[in-house]
C-alpha cells in the first residue's frame, strides 16, 4: 500500500499544490516564496523522511501569514490523506532535539483529534523578515487538519531562528517515529479499533 497523497487550496489570499510520500528518504522540492519558510519545509522533509514537494503562491505583498497558515492546512490534509485509516503505524512519538543553545520538546498522537499544545516562546519578532509568530500558525493549521495531536515545548532557547529550527525539526521526528510502520501491530493501534 502506498502512503502518499496530494493536495491543494487554492483561495483569493494563496494558490497551494503539496505531495507527501510517507515512506519516502527525506526529499525536498519546496516553493513558497517565503525563504525562511522553505528552508523550515525542507528540514521537516528531511527529518521526518517524507518527501515533501510544495508550490506556494500567496499575498507576500501583504505579509507572509496567509502563504505560512495554509501550507500547514495543506500539508495537514495531505498527511491524513496518506495515513488513511492508520492500520499498523506506531501512532506515537517523542523526541527532544538540541540545536546549538535551543532544545525543544516534540510529541505526536496520531489521535484523530486535531490539537496542538504550543510552549515555544520566542523572543524577537522576526527572523530577517519571517514574523516568529507564523511558526505557531503553521503547526497549528498541520495538526488540525492531519488531525493529530502535537505538542511542542521550548525547553531552553534564547536564539529565535535556533528555536523555531528546533521545532520544526524535533516535530518531524517525532512525526517520523509515529507515522512509521510496526511489524507487530495488526490493525489500527487502538483498544477503540479507529483513529
Amino acid at each position: 500500500m502506498t502512503r502518499t497523497a496530494k493536495a491543494v487550496r487554492a483561495t483569493s489570499e494563496t494558490d497551494i499544490g503539496l505531495s507527501v510520500d510517507l515512506d519516502g528518504t527525506g526529499e525536498a522540492d519546496v516553493e513558497t516564496g517565503v525563504g525562511f519558510f522553505d528552508h523550515m519545509l525542507c528540514a521537516l522533509a528531511r527529518h521526518s523522511l517524507i518527501d515533501l514537494t510544495v508550490r506556494a503562491k500567496g499575498d507576500t505583498e501583504v505579509d507572509d501569514h496567509h502563504t505560512v497558515e495554509d501550507t500547514g492546512i495543506v500539508l495537514g490534509r495531505a498527511l491524513a490523506e496518506a495515513l488513511g485509516d492508520k492500520r499498523g503505524v506506531r501512532r506515537f512519538g517523542s523526541v527532544m532535539v538540541p540545536l546549538d543553545e535551543a532544545l525543544v520538546m516534540a510529541a505526536v498522537d496520531l489521535s484523530g483529534r486535531g490539537e496542538l499544545c504550543w510552549d515555544v516562546p520566542i523572543g524577537p519578532d522576526k527572523v530577517g523578515t519571517f514574523d516568529t509568530e507564523l511558526a505557531h500558525e503553521f503547526f497549528c493549521g498541520l495538526a488540525r487538519e492531519a488531525g493529530i495531536t502535537l505538542h511542542l515545548r521550548l525547553v531552553c532557547g534564547e536564539n529565535a531562528h535556533h528555536i523555531i529550527e528546533a521545532t520544526f525539526k524535533a516535530a518531524a521526528r517525532a512525526l517520523r517515529a509515529a507515522v512509521e510502520p510496526d511489524p507487530r501491530v495488526e490493525g489500527v493501534p487502538s483498544t477503540k479499533g479507529s483513529l
